[in-house]
């Protein structure tokens, strides 16, 4: 916090935003098992298992008439929510700018991804349709949810506050994940002692991650305040308003510059986190009790990667920090092309390293944002930033698969990743976020 603020603020208003923190944290504890226990470990196999009961004797599913191959099914719905995500997210945003009743939108949208994650307790026997309709609504409502959770953060954190505000918060999102898969492995391990099947237990699994989404919802809910909207604006509708938002963008060109470097070295990081149980498991020859560990190190690790990035960013500013986890990235990403096969140990150390810098390059991005962001359009300009996150990550997915294809090397595939971030670093490091604060008509703090 800047020594201004320090000596002019009151106390009581120092307390509640405090307060509103706390509550805010929570959010991320609320939400992250959705991704850590639904998304990366148990939904896509389990569906694509519900996909294949239904299948033809070809091994093809049709939802609205449409032929999809049930293993391609899981992907497919994922997609979709990603476009859905897309259209709704704009016009959340512009609402939450314009009425200032930004709590209602969070709590309506995270309520429907909880209660559709809860809702996966029902999907058993050949019903692929509930599944892949429950994933639509769930996926697309935990990023309509997030981006408005993260469009609270320049309103309840001082400049000085932010890097170490927005840390936490991922920290909490990484811990609860860890707790939470923790508990699911012991049930899935371990399903017959508890008189359940093999379906059953992830079933439940799936359930819980929505019934624990929905409980600590409430704590954001109860505790984070609405703020006046901004000047009244007309609604628009929904594609219109995406484009309203990217006009608007082009008048501050350096916010749009970080928003591309972030996107380039984002799509790797996002990359490498669904990619590398592939390369375990293909390249590496390593078994799924393995990779599941793997996955448990990184949230853990991510927890103490988070709050370290945060302290460094406070002593060296948040770009250079984000510049130096770009490094690691790299660094990390060569190891993991000279890994041996068959060695469970070194893989358990790449884990170590994706995780270390995994919380903290993403909290830092995310409070690195929140400065370049005009007063009044927070939740417009993080409906972009989430779009970046969650809805233009393809072409790391897109190189890694033609790297395999033209080579049939997983190596090959897994280095061809160090592109991303680069061009990420070289793009981030010219843009001047100095500047680039005063021209969004933000105080910049003393490191950025």
């Amino acid at each position: 916090m800047g020594t201004d603020t320090v000596r002019t603020e009151p106390a009581g208003e120092a307390a509640g935003r405090r307060r509103e923190q706390r509550g805010w944290y929570f959010y991320d504890w609320a939400c992250s098992v959705y991704s850590t226990s639904v998304l990366t470990v148990f939904l896509g196999p389990y569906l694509t298992s519900v996909a294949e009961s239904a299948a033809d004797p070809e091994g093809f599913v049709h939802p609205l008439g449409v032929p999809v191959r049930a293993g391609a099914f899981f992907a497919y719905s994922v997609s979709l929510s990603v476009v859905v995500a897309v259209l709704v997210m704009p016009l959340a945003g512009a609402a939450a700018d314009r009425t200032g009743r930004k709590k209602p939108l969070l709590g309506a949208a995270a309520y429907t991804g909880a209660a559709a994650t809860t809702g996966m307790f029902f999907l058993d026997g050949d019903r692929y349709l509930l599944g892949g309709a429950l994933l639509v609504i769930a996926n697309a409502a935990q990023s309509v949810a997030m981006m408005l959770c993260n469009s609270y953060l320049p309103q309840i954190a001082a400049p000085e506050e932010r890097d170490a505000v927005s840390s936490r918060g991922w920290a909490f999102g990484y811990a609860a994940g860890a707790v939470v898969l923790v508990a699911n492995l012991v049930l899935y391990t371990a399903h017959d002692s508890f008189g359940l099947s093999e379906s059953a237990a992830v079933r439940v699994c799936l359930a819980s991650a929505g019934l624990w989404w929905g409980a600590f919802a409430l704590v954001p809910l109860r505790r984070l305040r609405d703020r006046p909207g901004a000047a009244p604006r007309a609604a628009l509708p929904g594609r219109r308003q995406l484009a309203a938002t990217l006009r608007d963008m082009r008048r501050h060109p350096l916010t749009l510059a970080f928003l591309l470097a972030y996107l380039i070295y984002n799509d790797g990081i996002q990359t490498v986190i669904s990619q590398a149980s592939v390369y375990g498991s293909e390249e590496l020859g390593l078994g799924q009790s393995t990779l599941i560990v793997a996955v448990l190190l990184v949230q853990v690790l991510a927890v103490a990667g988070a709050l370290a990035l945060g302290r460094l960013a406070r002593r060296y500013g948040a770009k250079r920090t984000i510049l130096g986890s770009l490094v690691a990235w790299t660094l990390t990403l060569v190891a993991g092309y000279f890994l041996p096969a068959g060695a469970p140990g070194w893989f358990f150390v790449l884990a170590a390293g994706i995780g270390l810098v995994l919380g903290g390059s993403q909290a830092l991005s995310r409070s690195l944002f929140s400065h370049l962001v005009p007063p009044g359009k927070e939740a417009e300009y993080f409906a972009a930033y989430e779009m970046s996150d969650r809805g233009m990550s393809w072409l790391g997915p897109l190189l890694f698969g033609l790297t395999y294809q033209l080579t049939g090397s997983y190596r090959d595939a897994i280095i061809s990743l160090v592109a991303f971030f680069v061009i990420g670093f070289l793009l981030l490091a010219r843009v001047p976020v100095r500047r680039a604060i005063r021209d969004a008509g933000n105080p910049a703090p003393e490191r950025i």
